[in-house]
């Protein structure tokens, strides 16, 4: 396939899974107004893997040579999961909201209670190859053949499952063969299992890739580790301290993390300003610790403020919030750059250092002038700060000026 006909293959594929994405939110919305109907579980991330996806794949893969199986296979996620979220929606809506008022409800139903296996099997898939197409090392084709391997296994036994469709309930498989087991729990959990895996493959790539190969890999570390912070946030800490705007503030973030994952894998792949992440991820941590901390010091105030003056006048006052804003407000820049110099010393002790020895030299700049002494500390600066293999420094001699040779 040439490089033209396998655009336009792409684009249509990501058009499709668009239009498919657009349509199952309509009918997301006809469902709504139904309120004993039940609504599909995961609407929102099929609709995030969808519109992240699909059109991240469709620029890939006129980039890339059309047999790097990578850009397809995020035209292909992209797709089936938004044939998946269509599915569910066309068929609670046409079998349960609206019965008979549109065709092909069943098939709707048997096409959604297995399509969503090789969709969970395709992340897979793209997790191993990321991000040149080849898998880590030839340890991991057992893992690969595997996984094949439980897909299809997966894919037929819920196509062939009696019962109720996995995640619609009241939805029943129009194909389904009495006596066959439904192991859709058993089957989800597997393909979180070897997802989880396949992700974890690329931590351990990580650790031993160099170069271009490490930053690639940083981007989709940095969005992942959002998305596992969300979940840990929404689903973990706020659970234990019953705190429910920390769930809603740890589901936002997963969200993020969420989309980000494609969006970052697209920026590796494409090498577009790779050296930006170093920059974003310290942002993140700086800018991260810093709101933690204001929002523990600003709720401490208010909690502290209010119980003084509840002992000294009887009752509750918004005057320990204004305080409290205030303190927040006078806090902020001497944290900010508290915290930076921290997250500069624990994490990025090679550009620390080396911002320290040129400062350090600009100041003597200041005050030295004796040239020969200088050029063995702009040697040794250098040295330090770049670490080249070697280096040495070349001064032009004094020349007289025109009008003295002359005489």
């Amino acid at each position: 396939m040439n490089t033209r006909a396998a655009a336009w293959l792409a684009w249509s594929m990501c058009a499709l899974s668009l239009a498919l994405t657009a349509l199952s939110l309509l009918l997301l919305i006809l469902n709504l107004s139904y309120p004993n109907v039940p609504i599909h579980p995961y609407w929102i991330v099929n609709t995030l893997i969808a519109v992240g996806f699909s059109p991240v794949g469709a620029v890939i893969v006129p980039r890339i040579s059309p047999q790097n199986p990578i850009g397809w296979l995020f035209c292909a996620i992209g797709l089936l999961w938004g044939v998946t979220h269509f599915s569910a929606e066309y068929a609670v809506y046409t079998l349960l909201a609206e019965p008979g008022s549109l065709p092909t409800g069943e098939a709707a139903a048997w096409m959604m209670s297995w399509v969503w296996v090789p969709a969970c099997g395709l992340i897979v898939f793209l997790c191993l190859l990321f991000p040149d197409g080849r898998l880590p090392s030839r340890r991991w084709r057992w893992f690969a053949w595997l996984s094949l391997l439980l897909v299809l296994v997966g894919a037929i036994s819920q196509a062939l499952a009696p019962g109720s469709v996995f995640y619609l309930g009241a939805i029943y498989n129009p194909l389904g063969v009495e006596g066959l087991p439904n192991v859709g729990e058993l089957i989800q959990t597997f393909m979180f299992t070897l997802i989880f895996i396949s992700a974890a493959s690329l931590f351990v790539r990580q650790l031993r890739a160099i170069g271009v190969k490490r930053r690639q890999l940083k981007w989709f570390t940095y969005s992942s580790t959002l998305a596992i912070s969300g979940v840990i946030l929404a689903y973990t800490i706020s659970a234990t301290i019953g705190a429910q705007w920390l769930e809603w503030v740890g589901y936002v973030l997963l969200l993020v993390g969420f989309i980000g994952i494609p969006i970052s894998m697209g920026i590796a792949i494409l090498r577009y300003r790779l050296y930006n992440i170093d920059l974003l991820i310290n942002r993140t941590l700086v800018y991260g610790l810093l709101t933690a901390l204001l929002l523990v010091i600003y709720f401490g105030a208010v909690v502290l403020l209010q119980d003084v003056f509840r002992v000294l006048t009887g009752e509750r006052t918004q005057l320990a919030v204004v305080v409290s804003t205030l303190v927040i407000a006078a806090l902020f820049n001497p944290l900010r750059r508290r915290i930076q110099s921290f997250i500069d010393r624990s994490f990025y002790r090679r550009k620390y250092d080396a911002a320290k020895t040129l400062e350090a030299f600009s100041a003597k700049l200041r005050d030295e002038t004796d040239l020969d002494a200088l050029s063995d500390d702009l040697v040794g600066v250098v040295r330090e700060t770049m670490q080249p293999s070697h280096v040495s420094l070349w001064l032009r001699p004094d020349t007289a000026p025109k009008g003295e040779e002359a005489e």
